[in-house]
């Protein structure tokens, strides 16, 4: 079942600092109800963030991120549903959804660059300059992909929504090295991947939804609530 775990995430997780931007450091607690939370997840789209807190010397971001099939898998399905889940799975495994919400940003080249891809490299991963991120697996699974180096990778927008609000500067490309690891996850797992390590996802067959925890080296735009926690 989707987000098994958020019950007893909510003590765990969200008991944060509350928001009191340009206040000095703050003094009391933030806490989002699970209601909030799946009011949130029925929103469309992959990176969802809930909120963007200044905790003073850093920020610190809380989001859920839900992933359909990655390529392979909805190719599969496909055969058997007359072609209804490829166009889901393509979006999920390649650019925002497989690089941890990168966007398509200008032609600004990053990483490795190379005339010819790498033999055996995953494309469509993502690198942050900056940006720290723990993920915890609360449904679902899939491969999770870490380490290497970026290949013919691309800069992500400067101004766009995702490098101010989800994961900062970013490199997206293809992850190759003799160092890039492949692991199997599942819900309860716990990841933590430092900022500067490639990432992302091959192998999902049906979804993996995991909370994403991100402290910022004042990257990220603080201030940002979720639209839906405003109504």
């Amino acid at each position: 079942m989707k987000r098994v775990f958020l019950g007893g995430l909510v003590g765990f997780v969200f008991a944060l600092q509350s928001i009191m931007f340009g206040q000095g450091p703050p003094k009391s607690a933030t806490y989002l109800t699970k209601e909030q939370i799946d009011a949130v997840n029925k929103t469309p789209g992959v990176d969802r963030t809930l909120m963007v807190w200044d905790l003073g010397k850093i920020q610190y971001s809380v989001g859920m991120i839900h992933r359909g099939p990655s390529a392979a898998a909805a190719r599969g399905a496909a055969g058997a549903a007359g072609g209804a889940a490829a166009g889901g799975g393509a979006a999920a495994a390649g650019g925002r959804g497989a690089g941890g919400g990168a966007a398509r940003g200008p032609a600004t080249p990053c990483g490795e660059q190379a005339s010819t891809p790498p033999s055996g490299g995953a494309p469509g991963m993502i690198s942050h300059d900056f940006q720290t991120e723990g993920y915890l697996i609360t449904s679902g699974g899939g491969t999770l992909v870490t380490g290497g180096h970026i290949v013919n990778g691309r800069k992500s927008a400067p101004n766009a929504e995702v490098t101010k609000v989800l994961n900062g500067p970013s490199c997206s490309g293809i992850i190759a090295g003799a160092d890039v690891v492949r692991k199997v996850v599942k819900a309860g797992d716990i990841i933590i991947i430092p900022a500067g390590v490639p990432h992302g996802w091959t192998d999902i067959a049906d979804h993996v939804d995991y909370l994403s925890i991100r402290p910022s080296a004042r990257v990220l735009e603080a201030g940002y609530v979720n639209p839906v926690l405003t109504k």
